[in-house]
């Protein structure tokens, strides 16, 4: 949990020291073809610059690997989803499994989803990657002129995010020190996730009530003009950096379109 929410890239790197809302608004910039077409080519293209980028953002590629890693559980859920659901089945029977037809159009249309998944995904990892939370709410509250309640709150839960991987693995001992185990049971063990869940919720809950009450109790709402101990600067590079997202954005979706391959949404 630690490793996936700490800033783990060189932070002399080009793009990496770019400031934290030009790099959050260059993501959603060059998401936004994904959400637009149902292809596999736009998101391809979209992922191959994507790790193309890599580099200049000072993150590794086994780093990158560690973090993303869960988008192929995702990846997994979408190919079973559409093996099982998919309406439209045409082009070429591949494979038969009883009542489900496994066709090319179906592996298209899923590899397209999940393509779209890793390339909508990955540019938020690369930004979260070279990113030190304080630095993204101090910006969105200086640059994107974000309310101060909502930056910082988002911060303090962000921060409190690891606590819960440890508050669950504490649950489990004191669960397991009273004799509550579920050995090799199905039914059992899910019955404990479940009650284990709830009560990490419960918790969650009150830890976040306490934090709003300590919170406001020291002026973080009074309405008082606040002072910034770090500046967020905004520069003619994390201009250039948004501009470059939106070209970007703009090339993938115009090669799709003149390549005859552009399936629109609607």
């Amino acid at each position: 949990m630690t490793l996936a929410l700490q800033p783990v890239a060189n932070p002399s790197a080009p793009l990496a020291r770019r400031n934290p809302v030009a790099k959050l608004a260059a993501a959603l910039l060059f998401s936004l073809p994904l959400i637009s077409t149902l292809d596999p080519l736009t998101p391809a293209i979209a992922l191959a610059v994507e790790l193309a980028v890599v580099p200049l953002f000072g993150l590794r590629y086994s780093t990158l690997v560690r973090r993303a890693w869960p988008l192929l559980i995702g990846a997994f859920g979408l190919l079973v989803t559409m093996v099982l659901f998919a309406a439209e089945r045409g082009g070429s029977l591949l494979l038969n499994l009883g009542p489900f037809d496994v066709t090319t159009g179906v592996l298209m249309a899923a590899l397209g989803l999940i393509l779209r998944l890793f390339a909508v995904a990955v540019p938020g990892v690369l930004v979260f990657a070279t990113t030190d939370p304080t630095d993204l709410a101090d910006a969105l509250v200086q640059n994107a002129k974000a309310p101060a309640r909502f930056a910082l709150g988002a911060l303090a839960a962000f921060r409190l995010l690891p606590l819960l991987g440890a508050e669950w693995q504490m649950l489990t001992l004191a669960r397991r020190a009273r004799g509550i185990d579920a050995g090799r049971n199905p039914v059992a063990v899910l019955r404990l996730f479940v009650s284990t869940a709830f009560a990490l919720l419960v918790g969650a809950l009150r830890r976040g009530g306490r934090l709003a009450v300590a919170m406001d109790a020291r002026g973080f709402d009074s309405g008082v003009p606040r002072t910034y101990a770090r500046r967020q600067v905004f520069r003619r590079a994390d201009a250039m950096l948004v501009a470059g997202a939106a070209v970007l954005s703009a090339l993938i979706l115009g090669t799709t379109i003149a390549l005859g391959l552009f399936r629109p949404i609607i």
